[in-house]
């Protein structure tokens, strides 16, 4: 006689992006014969600052079987081509992150290669110029890339800005069709197995008992299950990324927003800028070290676009990860599981590669060890690649006109960063490791935009014959002209997912010209 040992029930604590991402895509995975419960407060406000997203997010909409034009109009969402760094390895001074390549190989090394000998030679191109997310983005322009790989506009990828609240909400439809039963109300205590210190179940504030076969916490930074209750402890990393505070408000957007997210060095932080159709969202995140809060607010505040839409919001966070993302019956995601600042749009990407991790080695009821050390290993492996690049962006730094910028240009970095640093000091190589969500143009472009200038080519470039200057001069051009011929980002947009709050205030523009 078989025994059925299969997951027949979740309860998801925590609503919010990471909740109902979670809801959605187990009600879409788990077609039959399993409960899922989620339990939320309305009471409970969500951190709500991870608007930018990387190209990744649009897998998880397309296993949905989402529309991307119903689900940009549905949460006022904007397109994002990568993300401008202003200030950062020295004052005045730009560089752009980009979704995509720089042009495609050429003569068997990469563009970047032949752009270092051209630089050796005296010629003095922009990098940015070679990428057509870079190109496009400049000017305004948006549309999707094309499928022909001869074309310059297959060679940039995408992602969104857009709401992360109206998104949850859109999730919450989605999820409560397929049958996700949402409870309303805070949870007040749970209930361990004396067996095997398992969660047996979780007491709302009402006296109901919500039991279930496996538990995920998406509670926040509170991290209700895996921290209260089960004590799993917490790897905390400010020695390397001491920002530790942030400020966020919105503003009244800009009649032509940009295809791409802004991060602006200030003093003691970073200030961002994300454009989306009803509004544009700002935050800095700032060292409480080196700037109070109420000074924080004030550099905000003196930084907007718009006219500021509220107050500016403060949020406490200690950057780093628990020692465990699956402990006993728990899985943590979203902020439950660990915080990385949202320097490079990370946020939603962590909720996302948890999901995926969860369904790729989804349990029985005997939790068997093997899988949930192997979803521990390749979180963890995730989470450190993902810190080693953003620590990049602050140790690359070259500004010396406040302590907090002194601080982290002359700190201690893991040794996993070092390596990748040396290597592409000595001959301009980018060299990947296990779980790099980052691809070599990412870290190129930080390299690079932070002056990080290999010593010398790699070797096999002083024995080519091809002329890389005059085939970089062509690429540029090319790019150029293919940006020129797309719709501006805000035309896009206006035919194609254009949200009805905003068709309303163009018609009202309209009658009152």
């Amino acid at each position: 006689m078989t025994i059925d040992r299969a997951i027949r029930s979740i309860t998801i604590v925590g609503g919010g992006t990471a909740g109902w991402m979670t809801a959605a895509a187990l009600s879409n995975a788990l077609q039959r014969d399993c409960r899922i419960t989620l339990i939320e407060s309305e009471d409970i406000g969500t951190v709500g600052v991870g608007e930018a997203t990387i190209p990744p997010i649009r897998m998880f909409n397309d296993t949905l079987g989402i529309s991307e034009q119903d689900f940009v109009r549905s949460t006022q969402g904007s397109f994002k081509l990568g993300i401008q760094f202003v200030d950062w390895g020295k004052r005045n001074h730009r560089y752009f992150h980009p979704f995509g390549g720089y042009g495609r190989n050429f003569d068997m090394l990469p563009v970047h290669q032949h752009w270092l000998k051209a630089r050796q030679m005296g010629e003095h191109i922009n990098l940015d110029d070679l990428c057509m997310a870079w190109a496009a983005a400049s000017r305004g322009r948006f549309a999707p890339p094309v499928a022909d790989q001869r074309n310059v506009l297959s060679t940039y990828d995408y992602a969104y800005h857009f709401d992360a609240g109206l998104y949850a909400r859109y999730l919450r439809s989605y999820a409560e069709a397929r049958g996700v039963v949402r409870l309303e109300g805070k949870i007040s205590g749970s209930t361990l197995r004396p067996a095997d210190g398992f969660i047996d179940h979780v007491t709302m504030e009402d006296g109901r008992d919500v039991a279930a076969d496996l538990f995920i916490d998406c509670s926040g930074f509170r991290g209700l299950l895996i921290e209260q209750a089960l004590q799993t402890g917490y790897e905390d990393w400010t020695h390397w990324l001491p920002c530790d505070r942030a400020m966020a408000v919105p503003c009244a957007s800009t009649p032509d927003f940009t295809p791409y997210t802004r991060s602006t060095a200030r003093e003691a932080g970073w200030q961002w800028r994300i454009p989306l159709q009803h509004r544009t969202g700002n935050g800095y995140v700032y060292c409480s070290a080196f700037i109070s809060d109420d000074e924080a607010a004030s550099t905000l505040l003196a930084n907007l676009d718009g006219a500021a839409l509220g107050d500016p919001r403060p949020l406490r966070f200690t950057t780093g990860r628990r020692k465990l993302f699956w402990n006993k019956n728990v899985v943590a995601i979203g902020l439950s599981s660990g915080f990385m600042e949202p320097l490079e749009s990370t946020s939603i990407h962590l909720i996302q590669a948890g999901i995926a991790k969860l369904l790729a080695l989804f349990p029985t009821r005997d939790f068997d060890p093997l899988v949930t050390d192997e979803y521990n290993r390749i979180a963890i492996n995730e989470y450190e690649r993902i810190r080693d690049f953003i620590i990049l962006h602050y140790k690359l730094t070259t500004r010396d006109d406040s302590p907090l910028w002194r601080a982290v240009a002359a700190m201690d970095i893991p040794d996993t960063l070092q390596w990748k640093i040396d290597h592409f000091r000595r001959n301009g190589r980018l060299l990947a490791r296990d779980m790099d969500l980052f691809g070599a143009p990412s870290w190129l472009a930080v390299h690079i935009g932070q002056g990080n200038i290999p010593e010398a080519t790699d070797p096999l470039m002083d024995l080519r014959q091809v002329n890389g200057s005059e085939w970089l001069a062509k690429l540029q051009r090319a790019l150029a002209h293919a940006a020129q011929g797309l719709p501006t980002h805000k035309d896009f947009i206006a035919r194609h997912c254009q949200a009805p709050a905003m068709q309303e205030d163009m018609k009202r523009h309209a009658v009152h010209r």
